[in-house]
């Protein structure tokens, strides 16, 4: 099993070190025969509209759909979880549009007032995962077949829709490796 994570922006680095702590094979995804040999996608946090933007210019937007479409799993954070959204609020900038949801950006304050927080998530019942959240977005509203995995203040800040999981939170910036073992448990069943 090797699972890619997309290294246009962001915190690519951090999520590679996660895999590589718990085990797994990872490669940094660029262009399309990266993507053609990875298993399974990470989308990290970072700028969504650059991210966004540079999908579309190198194709891997509607690569990364085809990909879905087969049945492979990706998983995103923050600006990742931002463009598997269908609906960005008050935006029009590039997406995947993967998961039948909406989201609002920097819901919850710019840069300064970033936190993090023990959050209850519901695959791992027994203690809540610790959250950091960098202009952290919210979903605002999820369909039919989007399971809420985890809310914080109200807001809701992870789901999964069949093969793709997004949190608004970086587990990847802390030492709990249970969001990713999550992700990885998915691929057994993809």
């Amino acid at each position: 099993m090797k699972i890619g994570v997309l290294a246009l922006q962001g915190d690519f680095a951090e999520h590679r070190a996660m895999l590589a702590r718990i085990g797994v094979e990872s490669c940094e995804v660029r262009k399309l025969s990266d993507l053609e040999s990875v298993d399974a996608l990470i989308i990290p946090g970072g700028e969504s509209t650059t991210i966004g933007k540079l999908l579309t210019r190198y194709e891997l937007d509607k690569a990364i759909r085809t990909r879905v479409e087969r049945g492979m799993p990706i998983y995103g954070t923050c600006a990742g979880l931002i463009l598997l959204a269908q609906e960005i609020e008050g935006s029009t900038q590039p997406r995947l549009g993967l998961m039948d949801i909406a989201v609002v950006r920097n819901a919850f304050g710019r840069q300064i007032e970033s936190f993090e927080a023990d959050i209850p998530f519901k695959p791992t019942p027994e203690r809540p995962v610790r959250g950091v959240f960098i202009r952290a977005p919210i979903i605002s509203k999820v369909g039919n077949g989007v399971e809420v995995l985890s809310e914080f203040d109200g807001n809701i800040v992870a789901v999964r829709q069949g093969n793709l999981l997004a949190t608004a939170f970086h587990p990847e910036l802390t030492d709990d490796e249970r969001v990713h073992r999550y992700f990885l448990n998915m691929l057994q069943g993809c």
